[in-house]
């Protein structure tokens, strides 16, 4: 049997990668063969069979969802699914995984894995991935890093001799994901990223996106986007809380990253602390601050500020039934697709509220808070939660999208996920007399929302 490491190895290299998702069609269950080595149709003496149709159903059915998701997250499913195969296969042969008292410390490097896109040369990767202004569609990327951050976590996790235990990794939160210089759909794209911080049973992944061009000469300058996710690991069977390899740092770079990771995770639990303290004087005051001007809108609408409108005026929302085709590999709704459709929410809110396209700066923070099943009735709710106009040159747009999942034969409605955006605009607009308009709260139950982000925002800029 080939070892679980042979099998990992095809991960981190850039052209096994580049060969998955350049690819033409084939026929009767055959491999995809690369473009680059496709004959010419006026070449072949023969002509080619008919492609069969249902060919696709002959894969195994764990990885039937990848094929509905964009190439990349295909093939890292396909990847993990190896791995599951070899663990299989040893458990088959009398091999036992080792249990939790064996777990062994992985350096980051194990776990480390990059995937690459030819946009420069492949046009039907790059049309999956293209937005009507013909710049990267940046949902489908987030789907795409969410698949990555899983891929990660599994390799460190696996063990060197084929064997593994029962492990469901889930995506917990995100924590920052920001854009640092736009990302070009015409330019060869590089996402690595490895796990650079263990507590007991969960992990946090830090991702990269590079893209080298003609401006960033040097590598530091390529970074155009940085992430870090957390995952939690869980026993498939029980569905509890299950601990995972530590991790053992070894270049001074994984050190600081695992530092770094550090200070946010106790930043965390001091901030869940001060959540169950009582009110603060000084944070009622500025509850009632926010909400003078919304009552202003509410019972003085005639003298209300031209320039500022109500957050319950800003809302969007939209609704679905999770398909089957939405699943992830474990048979449950994929992060990667909820964070898509919140991301496209957002963004369309944001273009409603602006008036012109606007342009991504991050992530601020996503909780995954309870999983999303296939046949869940899921509804998002999306609103401009505040706006930031300090700086007018970069106006600042702060989106929050809440997803329920809801059961209408039950009459009941709960909380699965929340995301928070930042968007900004395009100084061309600023330029042309555009104007961003304050949002303010308009009940109390929106002026703490309001609050705890603006809180939340301040704690990563004075870290």
């Amino acid at each position: 049997m080939t070892p679980l490491r042979r099998t990992l190895s095809k991960l981190p290299l850039l052209q096994p990668c580049a060969r998955v998702v350049r690819f033409s069609a084939a026929a009767d269950g055959e491999a995809p063969a690369p473009a680059a080595t496709a004959v010419p149709a006026e070449a072949s003496s023969e002509s080619s069979p008919p492609i069969d149709a249902g060919s696709s159903i002959r894969k195994p059915i764990s990885l039937w969802p990848g094929m509905y998701f964009s190439p990349v997250t295909n093939a890292l499913w396909e990847a993990r699914s190896k791995m599951f195969e070899e663990a299989g296969d040893a458990g088959a042969s009398g091999k036992a995984a080792s249990p939790e008292s064996e777990l062994v410390p992985r350096s980051p490097s194990r776990s480390r894995t990059s995937i690459f896109y030819k946009f420069s040369g492949d046009y039907v990767l790059r049309e999956q991935y293209r937005n009507p202004w013909n710049k990267i569609r940046m949902g489908k990327l987030v789907e795409d890093l969410d698949a990555l951050a899983g891929t990660i976590c599994y390799k460190h996790c696996s063990s060197d001799d084929g064997t593994t235990r029962p492990l469901l990794l889930v995506t917990a939160s995100v924590d920052r994901m920001v854009l640092k210089r736009p990302i070009r759909i015409d330019t060869d794209l590089q996402i690595a990223g490895a796990v650079t911080w263990v507590g007991r049973s969960s992990m946090e992944i830090q991702l990269e996106v590079t893209q080298s061009t003609e401006e960033t000469r040097d590598s530091s300058d390529s970074v155009a986007l940085t992430a870090n996710f957390t995952f939690v690991a869980c026993d498939s069977r029980t569905r509890k809380s299950t601990p995972v390899n530590p991790i053992s740092p070894e270049t001074e770079r994984e050190k600081l990253l695992w530092q770094e990771a550090e200070n946010r995770n106790k930043m965390r639990k001091n901030k869940r602390e001060e959540r169950n303290r009582d009110a603060k004087v000084e944070d009622l005051s500025r509850l009632q601050a926010l909400l003078a001007e919304g009552r202003v809108f509410c019972d003085m609408p005639a003298l209300a500020d031209r320039d500022s409108i109500l957050i319950r005026d800003t809302c969007f929302e939209n609704s679905l039934i999770c398909q089957p085709q939405q699943r992830n590999i474990h048979g449950r709704i994929f992060g990667g697709f909820l964070m898509r459709r919140a991301f496209e929410l957002a963004f369309s809110t944001t273009y409603a509220f602006a008036g012109v396209a606007p342009r991504f700066v991050e992530v601020d923070h996503v909780d995954f808070l309870r999983p999303v099943d296939v046949g869940n009735f899921l509804r998002l709710k999306c609103c401009v939660l505040y706006t930031e106009l300090d700086n007018p040159a970069e106006p600042l747009i702060n989106v929050e999208v809440v997803a329920h999942v809801m059961q209408p034969e039950l009459r009941s409605s709960e909380v699965s996920n929340k995301f928070y955006f930042t968007f900004t605009v395009r100084p061309e607009a600023l330029n042309d007399g555009l104007r961003i308009r304050k949002v303010v709260p308009s009940t109390e139950e929106e002026a703490r929302r309001v609050l705890e982000r603006m809180d939340a925002e301040s704690c990563h800029t004075s870290s």
